[in-house]
């Protein structure tokens, strides 16, 4: 199978499950209207005051972040492979009188016409690990940024991605050596969802991740690792008295969430 093919998959996998992302409590559709903001603690500590700013958030969805992002006085664009995620996403940004512009693509396709515009690249939560190679990402995201311009980054930790989902046991490699073939049965956000595709994803380890964006000529100006993560999207998981999810049987012992920040070099003065 081609990897185009299994980008075709993923593709219909993630416009499956909008409709059913929609309607889930995760999600809160009603609530975000209301003017509920979907960011969490971690991204508004990495992201600073984003007023004024232009953002290019990448693998968008159906814009929630991206919209939390307008709401807090940024200028934003969202970027995603799903083309019903991007129509509900206008949608949302006309129910929620909001600005936004929206691009249907593959993150690791080069857009020329996003090159240099952005302040911030954003991207977070279970985006890399539907990419086979990280170097057109990275390279892509160092195109993007303005000199001086900052890529914030959070993401599900790969240690957690070596289990299987009801996380028994170690199944995969904590290192970018197979493509994990699952059968989908419903979706993070409703597991009961009347769905069963096959997703194709790839596990990237800190150090390829670090050095994708180091070889694309970024800078990293801050790491972060958490024991836990805001979101409720894994099997067997307790809530703690922070309000973060971890895999019961394995609290503060495995990392499941980390950030960063990396920076595109300013233009040398003359």
């Amino acid at each position: 199978m081609s990897t185009q093919d299994k980008f075709a998959a993923n593709r219909a996998l993630w416009n499956a499950r909008v409709p059913h992302h929609l309607s889930s409590r995760m999600y809160d559709v009603e609530g975000f209207v209301a003017g509920r903001n979907s960011l969490t603690a971690i991204e508004f500590q990495l992201l600073g005051d984003v007023g004024g700013k232009d953002i290019l958030h990448l693998q968008c969805h159906f814009g929630q972040d991206t919209l939390s992002l307008a709401r807090m006085g940024a200028r934003v664009t969202g970027l995603d492979i799903s083309d019903a995620a991007l129509a509900e996403a206008r949608k949302l940004a006309e129910r929620c009188g909001l600005a936004a512009n929206w691009v249907e693509s593959n993150v690791i396709d080069h857009r020329p016409e996003l090159d240099g515009g952005s302040d911030i690249v954003f991207t977070s939560y279970g985006t890399i690990g539907w990419l086979p190679d990280l170097r057109p990402w990275a390279a892509n995201i160092a195109r993007y940024l303005r000199p001086g311009g900052r890529l914030v980054f959070v993401e599900f930790h790969p240690a957690v991605w070596m289990f299987d989902n009801d996380f028994t046991h170690v199944a995969y490699s904590y290192f970018n050596r197979q493509t994990i073939v699952e059968e989908e049965q419903g979706t993070y956000a409703d597991r009961n969802a009347p769905i069963q595709l096959t997703s194709y994803g790839w596990n990237h380890d800190l150090g390829e991740v670090l050095t994708a964006l180091l070889d694309a000529g970024l800078r990293i100006e801050r790491f972060t690792e958490q024991d836990g993560s805001p979101h409720d999207c894994f099997a067997n998981t307790v809530k703690g008295p922070d309000g973060m999810y971890r895999i019961k049987g394995m609290e503060g012992k495995l990392p499941m969430v980390y950030g960063l920040v990396a920076t595109k070099k300013e233009v040398d003065r003359p």
